[in-house]
């Protein structure tokens, strides 16, 4: 069974920066794409990016995303890092790690077989 741990979450004020933690059961990260998505109230959920576990951790970003965020992984590949720079109100939302074995991103929630819990991330104007 996968589970995923988010932490890191808080809130923070527009500019700043946090860093999301996602831990994973056994070898999760070494054998299943993880990607973080964010949710807002009443929307549906969206991907912010994802890591793959071949090509030494081939990343993909939501255009959202691109140039502020960065996703990594530990050297032991258990923890997978969101890295949020120049943070922005609109970037408020509770952030969930997904995993999901299978080729390919996987662009959309429905793709995803494990979630966390989330964590709330909000960013004051």
């Amino acid at each position: 069974q996968v589970q995923l741990a988010e932490s890191g979450g808080g809130f923070v004020q527009a500019g700043g920066s946090l860093r999301l933690s996602c831990t994973a059961s056994g070898s999760t990260a070494s054998t299943h794409v993880m990607a973080w998505f964010r949710q807002v109230a009443g929307k549906e959920r969206e991907l912010v990016g994802a890591i793959t576990p071949w090509m030494a951790g081939t990343t993909y970003y939501a255009d959202s995303a691109k140039g502020r965020f960065t996703i990594s992984k530990d050297d032991a590949k258990t923890t997978v890092y969101l890295q949020m720079n120049s943070l922005k109100s609109e970037d408020t939302a509770v952030y969930y790690c997904a995993a999901r074995l299978g080729t390919g991103w996987g662009t959309q929630a429905s793709e995803y077989e494990y979630w966390g819990q989330g964590t709330q991330v909000t960013v004051s104007s």
